[in-house]
């Protein structure tokens, strides 16, 4: 039977696969375009992406008690965000490339066994955590931060389906904690438990996205991958498809408010 952890690493593939596609063949001016985050270029998306690959596998590769640090071949994070922010926008695309490649394929070489007993330490939580937490996160920043790469080419980019569902069930699961960090609950001014599909996103001192429908106060109609942009700050007017709607006790650009992104 298939684990959540092997259809994370497939999807993680999967959407590595989608961004070279896209990614071989930009141009200077594509790659100094604005992307789908605010502040950021194509370019620098993809140097983001690319620096976080890095970092994951150096971190994973400790938790396989084969990161180089004894031999201080190990950089530091900020030793390679500084290497990373120096490349030039090319420089940056390719790098990414290689980068995340390394970092699919160090997952995809991992044994049975090591899916489901590896233990990370990821710094910002107190314990190390199972394989699947920092699976997660990376599917979700490669998934969105793949997102803002792609609309800064094309303002109606989508999520893939696979992606978007596996994102959903790692926030109910093992990735539960980052929308109490990343939700702005304290935006609303009552609390609100809104119907996605057969999901509720629940928004009173926290948000969280729990499993079923009961006693819903609203309902968004329209994609689940337009939920998933939604919860990340990437359901912009510009960015939003044909067809979504709130009805309720909240409106689409009060939960804009709840999720600024980042």
């Amino acid at each position: 039977m298939t684990s959540l952890v092997d259809e994370t690493i497939t999807e993680l593939r999967a959407n590595h696969d989608r961004l070279r596609v896209v990614v071989e063949g930009l141009t200077d001016d594509q790659l100094a375009a604005q992307s789908g985050a605010e502040r950021w270029t194509v370019a620098d998306v993809l140097s983001h992406l690319g620096s976080g690959a890095e970092i994951a596998r150096y971190s994973l590769l400790t938790a396989l008690g084969d990161d180089g640090s004894a031999s201080g071949d190990r950089p530091t994070n900020q030793d390679v965000w500084d290497r990373w922010n120096a490349l030039p926008p090319a420089e940056q695309a390719s790098g990414f490339l290689e980068s995340d490649g390394r970092l699919v394929e160090l997952y995809e070489s991992l044994t049975p066994e090591q899916r489901e007993t590896t233990m990370v330490e990821l710094g910002f939580l107190p314990a190390p955590v199972p394989l699947k937490t920092p699976l997660a996160m990376r599917l979700n920043e490669q998934t969105l931060h793949g997102w803002d790469a792609r609309a800064g080419l094309d303002p109606t980019a989508v999520l893939s389906d696979d992606a978007a569902d596996l994102v959903v069930r790692h926030y109910t699961g093992s990735m539960a904690f980052m929308l109490g960090f990343t939700g702005k609950a304290d935006k609303l001014d009552e609390d609100v438990r809104l119907t996605v599909g057969d999901h509720t996103l629940v928004i009173d001192d926290s948000v969280a996205l729990v499993e079923g429908v009961d006693a819903p106060t609203a309902t968004f109609t329209g994609s689940l991958e337009a939920v998933v942009r939604l919860m990340a700050g990437r359901l912009k007017p510009e960015n939003t498809p044909a067809g979504i709607e709130v009805t309720g006790n909240v409106t689409l650009e009060e939960l804009r408010r709840v999720f600024p992104g980042y």
